[in-house]
């Protein structure tokens, strides 16, 4: 556990119990006021997760100590807004020489280096909620478990395309989310079926969930309005 000075003993007082989980253990070599870096070269962590807003905190060395441990580490610098960013998208592809899986809260332009284009993600919940929504509405489901949100959220990544991937996307495009939500609203009532929590699916539906989802969906198609001449 980092507060802002270093690396924060497991004795501060001012700790919850939950933090006091992943707070450094006496005797670890984890000591008070070490840097970021300091960590990153004793811990080797495979993930640097930004929830800080401290724009800028992860700073070049520390990528690229990450980066020598690892052979795609993974940068979430998920702070908003933009001047909030723990690191850039260019940045992290620069210091990992664009090796790194990389996705932010606020958005990014796309990055061409290393003779390739990159296309950062948006690290956002509309790619899990709408869906997820949308199967406990259709599917009558009135508790969302943990096991439901973690289908939705492994479909989501199912729904990355090669092209995707290749341009190191995290996330599907947004043009696809309409698809997207689809496909995890049908994993979600799939969840809840295998659960015994959904109420409003027959047996004979469940067999074509992607069809009971399509065919309960919104679309915000409108007719054209036409006065009426006297």
């Amino acid at each position: 556990l980092i507060a802002e000075d270093g690396c924060s003993p497991e004795e501060w007082a001012s700790f919850t119990p939950e933090q006091q989980m992943f707070a450094a253990k006496k005797g670890s070599g984890f000591t008070r006021g070490m840097s970021l870096q300091e960590v990153a070269a004793k811990a080797k962590p495979s993930v640097l997760l930004g929830l800080s807003a401290v724009g800028g905190l992860f700073k070049e060395e520390l990528v690229r100590e990450v980066a020598s441990h690892h052979e795609r580490p993974i940068i979430f610098a998920l702070s908003n807004p933009t001047t909030s960013s723990e690191v850039t998208a260019e940045n992290a592809y620069r210091w990992t020489e664009g090796r790194c899986i990389f996705a932010s809260g606020s958005p990014f332009g796309e990055v061409e280096m290393f003779g390739r284009r990159f296309t950062p993600s948006q690290c956002n919940n509309m790619f899990i909620f709408p869906g997820v929504g949308l199967g406990a509405s259709i599917g009558g489901i009135a508790c969302i478990t943990d096991g439901m949100l973690q289908v939705a959220a492994l479909q989501c990544a199912d729904c990355l395309t090669n092209e995707e991937r290749e341009r190191g996307q995290v996330f599907p495009s947004v043009s696809r989310i309409r698809d997207v939500s689809a496909k995890v609203a049908a994993a979600v009532i799939q969840e809840a079926l295998e659960e015994d929590l959904s109420t409003n699916v027959l047996p004979e539906e469940s067999l074509d969930l992607d069809g009971f989802v399509q065919r309960r969906m919104y679309y915000p198609d409108y007719v054209p309005f036409v006065k009426t001449v006297p």
